[in-house]
């Protein structure tokens, strides 16, 4: 009887494989016979958000960014005529490509995740 040798796949070819199974018309299972392999181990790689292509426009993978949490020194605030909206406080963020957000008062949270995205790609 002939030993089976495990194949080492590539992280290229496991994305490759992948962007196949999105393709109208085609399962799994057929992309999983073209390539003599188990469609277990493609549904695997497609839970992993490495492998899984995602929805057009999204980016590829997603990333966490670096936040610090800092204390507002007393005085430092130069604008002292604050309205009642952005008495809800201030929110500052430092994005890795140099952007910094700087957000007084009330503020939509899908549209925030949506500005981020957009400035951290």
């Amino acid at each position: 009887m002939a030993r089976r040798t495990k194949r080492l796949w590539t992280d290229e070819e496991k994305r490759s494989i992948c962007l196949q199974t999105t393709a109208p018309g085609v399962s799994v299972a057929q992309v999983a016979r073209r390539y003599a392999m188990n469609a277990n181990l493609i549904f695997k790689w497609l839970r992993d958000t490495r492998y899984a292509p995602g929805p057009p426009g999204e980016p590829e993978a997603s990333c966490f960014l670096p936040v610090e949490i800092v204390d507002l020194v007393p005085g430092a605030v130069q604008d002292r005529a604050v309205d009642t909206a952005s008495a809800a406080g201030t929110l500052e963020i430092d994005i890795a490509g140099g952007h910094r957000l700087r957000i007084k008062g009330v503020y939509d949270p899908e549209a925030l995740a949506r500005l981020i995205r957009g400035l951290s790609v």
